[in-house]
């Protein structure tokens, strides 16, 4: 096979979540050349249980490119695939499987990773929603060369954000994936210019960010209204923190930590308050305003439009 010419680099990319589509995009609006685009298959949601393709299936489809959805790209088909595009450089975004070494030693130039995190704290798969449950006042991007070891490669780059007051997942998440194309765009550049580092993360600063479990969606009334009102954000507006009313589940997508209400009266998901805004509830230390929420089987709705349609009286607790 003829050798490629410096300037052009053969890249497959790998990706699934909306959290790669802004990278993938931004690689072909800069000119990179896309070999081919690997991602998950296709698989059933909603209601109906419809196969539905992953989003960086539909972003790729979009712009012409080759895509290929193999169960595993590390083995059997996949890695044929992988191998029969001969690609120089694998960039890896949000893509759902840790890749073994047969995959990682195809490219001739290696393997990169955009990373939702400042490495090597957060790794793992919910480095986002770690940040803002840990109340944390910055996080970041890191675009590190990828090893056998989840998130433990190398960084060639990284990219520092603060994280605002009452930010929720949903906008940090859009913030940090538009952040990260923008360090895989200039990462892939230094690559080209044989200029990329290479950085040793320090392993004993490393902290986890393992996959979200539903018990970990769940309102725990008896915690501090601050650390209440983290999870809510966290959460929002997807899959939502939920408690339970009336043996029913009721999704909470937005609350506010009362100021200077360290002590609230009222036991922990008992209803303080109705406002105009939403509704009062008591914590463990203080108490939340809950200002959107969905109940099962609906929309989301704000809190106020949730107390036209549902009786909600003062002292009925949340979460029994």
């Amino acid at each position: 096979m003829a050798s490629v010419p410096a300037e052009i680099l053969r890249i497959a990319f790998m990706g699934t979540a909306d959290f790669a589509v802004p990278t993938l995009r931004a690689l072909a609006e800069a000119g990179e050349e896309i070999a081919a685009v690997f991602t998950r298959p296709d698989r059933p949601a909603g209601r109906g249980r419809r196969l539905r393709p992953p989003p960086v299936k539909q972003a790729a489809e979009a712009t012409g490119l080759r895509v290929y959805q193999p169960q595993r790209v590390s083995a059997g088909e996949g890695l044929r695939l992988l191998r029969s595009v001969a690609p120089d450089l694998v960039v890896v975004v949000a893509f759902g499987e840790i890749l073994g070494e047969a995959a990682l030693s195809t490219p001739r130039l290696g393997a990169i990773n955009t990373h939702a995190s400042l490495l090597p704290r957060y790794r793992g798969a919910a480095p986002i929603q770690r940040a803002l449950l840990a109340g944390e006042r910055a996080t970041g991007v890191t675009v590190q060369w990828m090893s056998a070891d989840m998130d433990a490669g190398d960084i060639l780059l990284q990219r520092e954000v603060a994280i605002a007051d009452e930010e929720d997942f949903g906008s940090l998440h859009d913030r940090l994936a538009a952040l990260g194309a923008e360090a895989t765009v200039e990462s892939v550049a230094l690559i080209r210019r044989g200029m990329a580092p290479r950085v040793p993360q320090d392993h004993e600063q490393a902290t986890c960010a393992p996959a979200i479990q539903r018990q970990d969606l769940l309102v725990d009334w008896t915690r501090p209204a601050e650390e209440v009102a983290r999870l809510v954000r966290a959460f929002s507006p997807g899959p939502g923190a939920r408690t339970t009313r009336d043996g029913d589940i009721l999704k909470v997508l937005a609350a506010q930590a009362g100021k200077n209400a360290a002590r609230s009266g009222g036991i922990p998901g008992e209803i303080m308050e109705l406002t105009c805004e939403g509704f009062w509830v008591a914590t463990g230390d203080g108490r939340v305003l809950v200002t959107c929420v969905q109940p099962a089987g609906r929309k989301a709705m704000s809190a106020a439009d949730y107390l036209k349609g549902h009786r909600l009286p003062e002292g009925e607790r949340l979460g029994l």
